[in-house]
């Protein structure tokens, strides 16, 4: 069964670190790319971090920039997202979304597999 799997999320006080998870199963993540998008209640889902498929090229959100992290290893068929310093405002649910050869990152953009979320949630 073809499936993608989010991990990571739990409750965190402001200025704290979370690490994200998005693994693969049924395929691997080798020649995908990868976004990792976010919904908070009321909102629409917007992008948060991409990656292509060979690492080549990064995107990240104005929000997140020199907060978030984004990275894969393959060899674990796994997409990583490491958030530092969190704030209120990044407070979601946080998926993933894996394309063949492609990637997306802008509100839209349907990949063809999503995870089912993670809830992050940043209070003191």
């Amino acid at each position: 069964q073809v499936q993608l799997q989010e991990s990571g999320g739990g409750l965190v006080q402001p200025g704290g670190s979370l690490r994200l998870s998005c693994t693969a199963s049924g395929f691997t993540l080798d020649y995908y790319g990868i976004g990792w998008f976010r919904q908070a209640p009321g909102k629409e889902r917007e992008p948060v971090s991409c990656i292509t498929y060979n690492s080549d090229t990064t995107y990240y959100a104005d929000s997140v920039k020199g907060r978030f992290t984004i990275s894969r290893d393959n060899a674990k068929n796994t997409v990583y997202l490491q958030m530092n310093n969190l704030a209120p405002e990044d407070t979601a649910v946080y998926y993933c979304g894996a394309d063949h050869l492609a990637y997306g990152c802008y509100v839209g953009y349907e990949y063809a597999y999503w995870g089912q979320g993670t809830q992050v949630t940043v209070s003191s």
